[in-house]
């Protein structure tokens, strides 16, 4: 059960990425961005569990940063294509 503390660390900061690109308009769409944040912050969760730091049993701050600018930078791609479908 420890393993709940790494992912839930995983899942605030692309959490908090998420609200935070919630402030900028362009092109958002609430529901595909939400989805998108969880996905992207389990995948660079596990992914800097394998770069090892963090993990599934701790929570670092290593981990923590990865994975909100890996979920910033994702956000930012997905209303990047939705802009240019809309033209």
């Amino acid at each position: 059960m420890s393993w709940v503390v790494g992912m839930s660390v995983w899942i605030v900061a692309g959490g908090a990425a998420w609200v935070i690109a919630r402030f900028i308009p362009p092109a958002r769409m609430p529901a595909a961005e939400a989805v998108a944040a969880l996905v992207i912050a389990t995948i660079a969760g596990l992914a800097a569990t394998a770069l090892d730091f963090g993990g599934w049993n701790e929570p670092d701050w290593r981990a923590v940063v990865f994975v909100f600018f890996s979920v910033a930078g994702a956000l930012g791609m997905v209303r990047l294509f939705a802009l240019r479908a809309a033209r």
